[in-house]
């Protein structure tokens, strides 16, 4: 498991997270795809059919997950365009359309997300941390949300030293 668990730049808390889930993720993968080659040739009722469905669904979310987690582990973020995200650390100051002002810490993967401090964390790859990348204090940012569009005005941006 250790080479799976090599530095990447991730903090080593939000690492070892990663890993640990990667691990529970696998040996449940493991075990449903003994279920589901059971479950070939099953001969039963519609109820079965379902269950056998759902669990080869499982599998392949797992699947989809475990490779995510994966490469989150073993890929560099230091080595993404910095042009394109704001570097983890960073705490920008925005000012919704409500008025409202909230300072927020930027960080690279939600595992990184302090307890207690979901409502002031961004990361670097949401829609809104996208938007802000490139752009300066006084700014207005357009970015997407599933309600649709919405605006800040950065306030105040400070890097990580």
């Amino acid at each position: 498991m250790s080479e799976e668990v090599q530095s990447t730049g991730l903090a080593d808390a939000a690492r070892n997270h990663l890993a640990a889930e990667l691990n529970r993720l696998r040996q449940r993968r493991d075990r449903l795809e003994v279920e589901v080659k059971n479950d070939r040739g099953m001969i039963g009722d519609h109820g079965d059919a379902a269950e056998a469905i759902q669990r080869a669904d499982e599998l392949v979310v797992l699947s989809d997950r475990i490779n995510e987690l994966d490469r989150r582990l073993r890929t560099d973020p230091s080595r993404v365009d910095e042009s394109e995200v704001l570097p983890s650390g960073t705490e920008v100051t925005l000012r919704f359309p409500d008025g409202e002002v909230v300072t927020m810490h930027v960080i690279s993967i939600v595992e990184e997300t302090p307890d207690g401090r979901e409502a002031e964390t961004l990361t670097a790859r949401s829609p809104l941390g996208q938007a802000l990348a490139g752009h300066q204090p006084g700014d207005t940012v357009t970015y997407s949300t599933p309600q649709g569009t919405n605006q800040v005005q950065l306030l105040a941006v400070k890097l990580p030293t």
